[in-house]
């Protein structure tokens, strides 16, 4: 499985209350349950009017399946090249 950075545009979405973010969440599983294929949600962030959000399966048509069916927009899809963090710096 490959993992998606996904950006989906949403005015207001800061502003989304912690009842809306769960019922968006339901959706999101719901969606996930109907695709017959692996799937894992990883996480999401809240940042503006973005939500950004980690998925993992085979490929982006997936991911975009995954939207359509949730009623979400996927404006922006991209594989995850690779992940570091502070503690990369001392792997070498």
């Amino acid at each position: 499985m490959h993992r998606f950075l996904i950006e989906r545009q949403i005015e207001g979405a800061a502003n989304l209350t912690q009842e809306q973010l769960a019922e968006i969440a339901k959706t999101s599983n719901a969606a996930v349950d109907s695709l017959g294929v692996p799937y894992t949600w990883v996480t999401s962030y809240v940042a503006g009017d973005k939500i950004y959000c980690l998925h993992e399966t085979d490929d982006a048509d997936t991911i975009l399946e995954h939207a359509r069916r949730g009623g979400f927009p996927a404006d922006l899809v991209t594989v995850v090249a690779n992940e570091f963090g502070p503690q990369t710096a001392s792997a070498a």
